[in-house]
């Protein structure tokens, strides 16, 4: 039997869930069992489970629905547990180093005590200095082992499940299980306490919780703070004649009292909740029991009695006073819409937006942008193109930038960012489609629906888990910016888990990931032979050549596009019939490498799709086309002849030279020798990039497009939006060497 049985519900932390496992596995205690309970097999957080099981067979994954809750994937852990102490870890928390080392230690100090609860930091999700609110509490306690009803203010209420290790025959004997609930942390804290007859502490950290950047979920207005009496009723009637039902009661009713007077979590039911809870208070007051002194005497009495009226003119009372002292006056100046005063015709344009936002949403209006507004582009027309052949009632509207209009194609109807037409259909339609993120003033309105699609997986760092690289966070700017752009956000595309998880600590929020594949690279499975021909010819490819795609990616350290290689030594050095097609980064309007009949730069051309179906093969550094054009399943060669400068300046998710999608070369000779002797073609090469491809081309099937209008637009529900089909059964577009023009 294992020491401990370490338990970890993930069911929405998936991109967190190997941190919190690797804590765990990382401890230099190592008697311990570990068991991750996920959603049904194949989700995102059974597959980060599945791989930590596959290296250390001390875990053991179970699942658990989503719809059994937090309590449910508890319960779940608790009946496959077999260690002498349980423990409870959030997915998105970590185990301090050495903390089951001083656990071990503590509980052979203390003997087989029934619960030994201990400090956590409380690290905040962005900025600021973690906290240790048990601290405190627990330096009242003996240094020993001893009697709840010793401490009687050392209760479970007042700590999470996760601040304590519980013995697992104790919790056997007495059936203890976490009720049902959104407050099960609560019921089971005062079950807990209620049963146990040895308890101790340790004065040290072991868990590191995270704060969520949403906050707590209990904090959120609804309907189920209603079910916290439902807990205080249970523990109360369990300790009706318990030494510890006074300071249950009133760690209890200090919990009620605070949703009491916060109205705005109960958006509807306020008194009847006050009422049922002065009738618990009524019941369940212990005999002698003294209320607190000060204000929240008064509470206690008022809800002792009854009266709602007189509550709640006190609450506002002391948030009135409240405000005084803090010296916020009674009415604030109306803020400004849009920083400083814009040109007068600017601010027409705008004052018709916002009164536009007071018109009804167009039910059948969708608007679409890509890499702000540089064109016709991207996952955003993929979906554009498939809604007007799936739901043609919906009307769409593409912005662009006034430079691009000449490369809309015909029959797409556009608006020019920042014109009337622009902020028109920004402010009634009901559906907005971006692979960016529309402009600060753009107002999220109730009932619309904004879709994420992205442009790319992720190798290196985004979003928030930038802000540790200086060069690259001064860049981006303020992330606080960033993250209420993020909270418009109602779906993200996703086209593998490993973006799926990425995305969810890149970028935090509410949305519903949408593990779709990419609409973009829907041609890579739908292009014919002759529409690779076609391409070819319209980017002036010689017949019977090799073209070979250059796509390097941007470096946020230097100034300005540089190929970072001498593309005629190796044209020169790779063999005679290659030519390359350069294509920068779209940050850039082109390539600017010395034209040739061998050198053709594709930068600016409209479609990165269209480039990919015409190239043979593809050179890359750290781009993430490498991750889309692995669709194609033709070569890919990485040249990283400054990963390391890159991996440091940049950060990165994972290590491109553990698992590259075919050779990796270092320097220009390298490069060109994998062309002249074949071996970029190779059987090696094939290998690296089948592996490659199960990995990230996990839903990119030629059907992502449609999914995506038929789950938003046209409101299917999920289980019938098209399968993803299998890999092995995917038939990409041809290459050139099979076209015959």
């Amino acid at each position: 039997m294992p020491r401990f049985s370490i338990i970890v519900p993930s069911h929405g932390v998936a991109g967190r869930l190997s941190q919190a496992l690797d804590s765990v596995l990382a401890q230099s205690y190592g008697d311990f069992e570990l068991i991750p309970v996920c959603d049904a097999p194949g989700s995102p957080a059974a597959d980060v489970a599945d791989a930590h099981a596959g290296r250390d067979s001390r875990v053991a994954p179970v699942h658990s629905p989503p719809s059994a809750g937090l309590s449910g994937a508890r319960n779940t852990g608790l009946r496959t547990a077999t260690g002498a102490y349980v423990l409870f870890l959030d997915g998105d928390d970590t185990l301090a180093p050495g903390a089951l080392d001083a656990l071990d230690a503590r509980l052979t100090e203390t003997g087989d005590v029934d619960v030994l609860y201990f400090e956590h930091e409380r690290t905040p999700w962005w900025e600021g200095e973690p906290t240790n609110p048990a601290a405190p509490l627990l330096a009242k306690t003996p240094t020993g082992a001893f009697s709840p009803a010793q401490v009687p203010q050392l209760t479970g209420i007042q700590l999470p499940a996760w601040s304590a290790a519980y013995r697992r025959a104790f919790l056997t004997d007495h059936q203890l299980t976490f009720p049902d609930g959104p407050f099960t942390d609560l019921g089971w804290g005062g079950l807990v306490t209620l049963a146990a007859e040895r308890a101790a502490v340790l004065r040290s950290v072991v868990v590191r919780h995270l704060l969520r950047r949403q906050g707590s979920r209990l904090n959120l207005p609804g309907a189920h703070h209603h079910q916290l009496l439902d807990q205080v009723d249970m523990v109360l009637t369990r300790g009706a004649v318990s030494e510890l039902s006074g300071a249950l009661f009133e760690q209890l009713f200090a919990v009620v009292l605070k949703t009491a007077s916060r109205p705005e979590r109960l958006p509807s039911g306020h008194r009847a909740f006050f009422r049922r809870a002065g009738r618990l208070y009524r019941t369940h007051r212990p005999a002698g029991f003294r209320a607190p002194g000060g204000s929240v005497g008064v509470q206690h009495r008022l809800l002792a009695s009854g009266a709602y009226s007189a509550f709640r003119a006190l609450r506002g009372a002391n948030r009135a006073a409240s405000g005084a002292a803090m010296g916020v006056p009674p009415s604030r100046a109306k803020s400004r819409a849009w920083g400083r005063v814009p040109h007068p015709r600017m601010l027409r344009t705008r004052l018709r937006y916002v009164r536009d936002l007071r018109r009804p949403l167009d039910p059948d209006l969708a608007v679409y942008c890509a890499y702000w507004g540089r064109g016709y582009a991207c996952s955003p027309a993929a979906i554009h193109a498939k809604a007007a052949e799936l739901a043609p009632h919906i009307r769409s509207v593409f912005l662009v930038e006034p430079d691009a209009v000449d490369a809309v194609p015909e029959g797409v109807e556009h608006a020019v960012i920042g014109s009337r037409k622009y902020w028109e259909v920004l402010a009634r339609a009901k559906y907005l489609v971006n692979n960016a993120n529309f402009a600060e003033g753009v107002v999220k309105r109730r009932g619309s629906v904004h879709v994420q699609t992205q442009h790319g997986t992720p190798l290196k760092k985004m979003g928030v888990d930038q802000s540790t690289y200086p060069v690259v966070a001064a860049a981006t700017g303020s992330f606080a910016k960033l993250l209420g752009r993020v909270d418009r956000w109602d779906y993200n595309i996703s086209s593998n888990r490993h973006s799926t998880q990425m995305w969810e600590r890149a970028f935090p929020g509410s949305y519903e990931a949408l593990e779709y594949g990419y609409p973009r690279n829907d041609v890579y499975y739908t292009a014919t032979a002759d529409e690779v021909a076609r391409v070819r010819r319209e980017l002036g490819v010689p017949e019977g050549r090799t073209a070979v795609l250059y796509a390097p990616t941007h470096r946020d350290y230097q100034t300005g596009f540089d190929t970072g290689l001498d593309l005629e030594a190796f044209c020169a050095a790779a063999g005679e019939d290659v030519v390359v097609l350069l294509r920068a980064h779209y940050f850039y309007d082109q390539g600017r490498a010395k034209s040739s009949g061998r050198i053709i730069d594709v930068t600016g051309h409209r479609s990165a799709e269209d480039v990919c179906l015409a190239a043979d093969a593809l050179v890359t550094d750290y781009s993430s086309i490498m991750f889309d054009y692995a669709n194609l399943d033709r070569p890919i060669v990485v040249y990283a002849d400054d990963w390391e400068v890159y991996r440091e300046t940049r950060g990165v998710y994972f290590d491109l030279m553990e698992a590259p999608p075919g050779p990796v070369t270092r320097t220009p000779e390298e490069l060109a020798q994998v062309f002249r002797d074949g071996s970029y073609a190779g059987a090696e090469s094939k290998a690296l990039r089948a592996g490659f491809r199960s990995r990230f081309c996990e839903f990119d099937d030629g059907l992502a497009a449609e999914r995506v209008v038929r789950r938003v637009f046209l409101g299917e529900p999920p289980e019938a939006v098209p399968p993803v089909i299998p890999l092995a059964e995917r038939v990409p577009a041809p290459a050139a060497t099979l076209v015959r023009s």
